[in-house]
């Protein structure tokens, strides 16, 4: 069994996905413990990410909880194996732990779906358009602060440009294209840059344009990130007081249902990239 290290957003969904295991085949820690040879204590140590597992302890787990999704086993055991250290933990000291989690957790996404309905998502905002952002924080941010935010947002932008990136869709209302933050040069600047990003091959940007006749959902902000398998997918809510992870397998099914209703309410690509010009132009 491994010993302590730093807990990551990967080693706590590792953990929390070997105790819903445990749970779905009904055993309490000390039943589980038992036939894993260990002590519940350690056993919940693991659950709650404060030791880590090896691969071979992910494999016993599952088989003596009767799991035989073999794909799921397999990608909880490629989750012991990555302990490098990633670009985020350089802000571990200065930034919200739920920001670095959100990183991490986007770094090993097969997958990142974006549906935003007032602001412009995080990965394809200029550094001004983000600045601007952060400026309007309530309660409001130090100037150092802002900065280290901004250059967070900007390195977490690496996803699109490295090799072999995953696809990256977004859906968002015109509302969020009209919003000038920052004034009209910004806001000029900001949806050019969207226009050049949606000719990334492996980027999708579509928008819902106001003559739409319904917008699906709340209206709410929801960041999709794909895991190896969908048991593994993860949904991130913006809330004032910081990012929301969901991991429930039925909430994870609602908001996959929210984004493909949201997508069929989208403009096709080369009208919503017309629809982005129109805007650009009308500033």
């Amino acid at each position: 069994m491994a010993g302590r290290s730093a807990l990551t957003a990967r080693r706590a969904r590792l953990g929390a996905e070997l105790r819903k295991l445990r749970e779905r085949a009904g055993m309490t820690t000390t039943q589980a413990a038992a036939l894993l040879g260990t002590s519940s204590g350690q056993l919940s140590n693991i659950e709650v990410a404060r030791f880590g597992v090896s691969a071979e302890r992910v494999r016993i787990a599952a088989h003596t909880y009767s799991c035989t999704d073999q794909a799921l086993i397999e990608a909880l055991v490629a989750m012991t194996s990555d302990r490098k250290r990633g670009w985020w933990e350089e802000y571990r000291e200065i930034l919200p732990s739920t920001l670095l989690d959100l990183a991490e957790i986007e770094h090993h996404g097969t997958g990142l779906d974006a549906a935003h309905s007032i602001h412009i998502p995080g990965l394809l905002q200029t550094v001004d358009h983000a600045r601007e952002i952060y400026r309007q924080a309530v309660p409001e941010l130090p100037p150092p602060d802002i900065e280290h935010r901004v250059s967070y947002r900007i390195k977490r932008q690496e996803v699109l440009y490295r090799e072999n990136p995953a696809p990256y869709r977004a859906v968002i209302h015109e509302a969020a294209l009209r919003m000038a933050f920052g004034g009209p040069d910004i806001a000029r600047r900001q949806l050019r840059h969207l226009l050049e990003l949606s000719e990334l091959p492996h980027a999708t940007i579509r928008v819902i344009p106001f003559e739409a006749t319904y917008y699906p959902g709340s209206g709410q902000s929801v960041y999709y990130v794909h895991g190896p398998v969908p048991a593994l997918d993860t949904a991130q809510l913006d809330q004032s007081h910081g990012p929301v992870f969901i991991d429930a397998e039925a909430q994870l099914a609602q908001y996959r249902l929210l984004l493909e209703r949201l997508d069929a309410a989208a403009l096709n690509v080369e009208q919503s990239r017309e629809l982005i010009h129109k805007v650009a132009q009308g500033l």
